[in-house]
C-alpha cells in the first residue's frame, strides 16, 4: 500500500470496489437473496473506504514511512471484516433441519475483503478475487444442483387390521429406494386400526420435490385409511 496517493488512484479503487459489488449484487438479487444488488455495493464500498481512509493517515502519522505498522491503523478496517462477520451471522436463519443464509453470510464477508484489498491499491488482487468469487457463485451453482443429496421426511400411515402390517410397509418403502431411521406404532382401544410414524431417509437431485413412489404405492393398498407425507426441508 503507497503511503501518499492521487484522487485518480482513490477513483480507480472505489470504482473498482462498485463494480466488484455490483456483479456479485446482480447474482444474489437474480436468485431473490435479502442481500441484493445495493447491499453489496454498499459493503464492498464501505470496506473501501475504510482502507482508503487508513491510506490517507498513513503520512500524518508523523513517522517514517518504514515504520507507520507501528501505528495501528489498520485497527480500522480489521474492526470492519470482524463487524461483518457478525452482520453476516445475523443473516443465518435456522428452524430445525431447515438453515438459510450462510452463502448471504458468506457473500458479504467475502465483498468486505474485497473492498479492503481495492482500498488498499491491490486492485489485481481485487479483481482477481471478484472473477473467483463470480465463478463460485455463477459456476458451481450449476454443479451444486446436480448433487444428489440426502433428504427427510416423516410418513404417517393408517391402516385397519387387515391392511399391511410393519414388515409390509417396510418392505414396500425400503423397495423403493426409502431407508427407514425409525417407526413408531400407536393402537387405539375403540377401533381396530394401526397408525404407524415413520422418519425416512433417501437421496434425490436438490431440484426434485415430487412425492416418492414407494408411498404413492402405499396409498393404493388395501386397508390403508390415511396416509400423510411431510418432506423436512433442508
Amino acid at each position: 500500500m503507497p503511503i501518499l496517493v492521487t484522487w485518480s488512484e482513490i477513483a480507480i479503487r472505489l470504482a473498482c470496489a462498485i463494480a466488484a459489488g455490483g456483479l456479485i449484487g446482480l447474482n444474489r438479487s437474480e436468485h431473490g437473496r435479502a442481500a441484493g444488488l445495493r447491499t453489496s455495493i454498499l459493503v464492498s464500498l464501505a470496506a473501501c473506504v475504510a482502507m482508503v481512509q487508513v491510506n490517507l493517515l498513513l503520512p500524518l502519522a508523523g513517522r517514517s514511512p518504514s515504520s507507520f505498522v507501528m501505528n495501528d491503523l489498520m485497527r480500522l478496517p480489521l474492526g470492519i471484516l470482524s463487524g461483518m462477520g457478525f452482520i453476516g451471522a445475523g443473516a443465518i436463519v435456522r428452524r430445525g433441519n431447515f438453515v438459510a443464509g450462510v452463502t448471504t453470510a458468506a457473500t458479504m464477508w467475502f465483498l468486505t475483503v474485497l473492498g479492503l484489498c481495492f482500498g488498499g491499491g491491490e486492485v489485481v488482487l481485487g479483481l482477481t478475487g471478484t472473477a473467483l468469487g463470480m465463478l463460485v457463485l455463477a459456476g458451481l451453482k450449476a454443479v451444486e444442483d446436480r448433487l444428489r443429496r440426502d433428504l427427510e421426511g416423516t410418513l404417517l400411515v393408517v391402516a385397519t387390521a387387515t391392511g399391511p402390517d410393519e414388515s409390509r410397509i417396510r418392505e414396500i418403502l425400503e423397495n423403493g429406494g426409502l431407508h427407514i431411521s425409525s417407526c413408531g406404532l400407536a393402537l387405539a382401544r375403540d377401533t381396530a386400526s394401526r397408525e404407524y410414524t415413520c422418519q425416512l431417509r433417501w437421496r434425490v437431485a436438490p431440484s426434485d420435490s415430487t412425492i416418492p413412489d414407494a408411498v404413492r404405492r402405499l396409498m393404493g393398498q388395501e386397508g390403508i385409511l390415511r396416509i400423510a407425507w411431510t418432506p423436512q426441508i433442508r
